[in-house]
Protein backbone atom coordinates (compact mmCIF):
# COMPACT_ATOMS: atom_id res chain seq x y z
CA UNK A 1 0.00 0.00 0.00
CA UNK A 2 1.58 3.36 -0.75
CA UNK A 3 1.68 6.35 1.31
CA UNK A 4 -1.28 8.13 -0.25
CA UNK A 5 -3.78 4.76 0.67
CA UNK A 6 -2.59 4.82 4.03
CA UNK A 7 -3.17 9.05 4.49
CA UNK A 8 -6.35 8.61 3.03
CA UNK A 9 -7.58 4.82 5.27
CA UNK A 10 -6.47 6.55 7.90
CA UNK A 11 -8.44 9.69 7.40
CA UNK A 12 -11.57 7.39 6.57
CA UNK A 13 -10.91 6.03 9.74
CA UNK A 14 -10.88 9.35 11.62
CA UNK A 15 -13.98 10.72 10.40
CA UNK A 16 -15.93 6.83 10.93
CA UNK A 17 -15.12 6.77 14.60
CA UNK A 18 -16.24 10.63 14.71
CA UNK A 19 -19.57 9.91 13.04
CA UNK A 20 -20.09 7.38 15.41
CA UNK A 21 -19.21 9.30 18.94
CA UNK A 22 -21.60 12.14 17.45
CA UNK A 23 -24.25 9.35 16.68
CA UNK A 24 -23.53 7.86 20.50
CA UNK A 25 -23.92 11.42 21.59
CA UNK A 26 -26.62 12.35 20.45
CA UNK A 27 -28.29 8.25 21.36
CA UNK A 28 -27.17 9.31 25.17
CA UNK A 29 -29.38 12.72 25.16
CA UNK A 30 -32.06 11.46 24.04
CA UNK A 31 -32.15 8.66 26.50
CA UNK A 32 -30.96 11.04 29.13
CA UNK A 33 -34.21 13.53 28.02
CA UNK A 34 -36.17 10.09 29.15
CA UNK A 35 -35.14 10.25 32.44
CA UNK A 36 -35.89 13.92 33.39
CA UNK A 37 -39.12 15.02 33.98
CA UNK A 38 -40.70 17.05 31.32
CA UNK A 39 -41.11 20.88 32.12
CA UNK A 40 -44.76 20.80 33.14
CA UNK A 41 -43.74 18.69 35.72
CA UNK A 42 -41.32 21.13 37.47
CA UNK A 43 -42.54 23.91 39.26
CA UNK A 44 -39.97 24.01 41.91
CA UNK A 45 -36.39 25.79 42.06
CA UNK A 46 -34.80 22.27 41.96
CA UNK A 47 -36.87 21.30 38.72
CA UNK A 48 -36.41 24.77 37.54
CA UNK A 49 -32.40 24.48 38.01
CA UNK A 50 -31.90 21.02 36.55
CA UNK A 51 -33.70 21.92 33.55
CA UNK A 52 -31.21 24.72 33.31
CA UNK A 53 -28.14 22.72 33.63
CA UNK A 54 -29.80 19.78 31.50
CA UNK A 55 -30.22 22.66 28.56
CA UNK A 56 -26.21 24.43 29.15
CA UNK A 57 -24.51 20.87 28.97
CA UNK A 58 -26.47 20.02 25.53
CA UNK A 59 -25.46 23.34 24.16
CA UNK A 60 -21.95 22.79 25.18
CA UNK A 61 -21.78 19.10 23.78
CA UNK A 62 -23.33 20.30 20.69
CA UNK A 63 -21.18 22.87 19.78
CA UNK A 64 -17.76 20.85 20.30
CA UNK A 65 -15.91 20.07 17.27
CA UNK A 66 -14.11 17.47 16.33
Amino acid sequence: MNRFNQKAEAQTSRENICEYVAELQLHMALQARNLVPSLAQMTDSRGQLLQETQAMIEKLVSRQGF
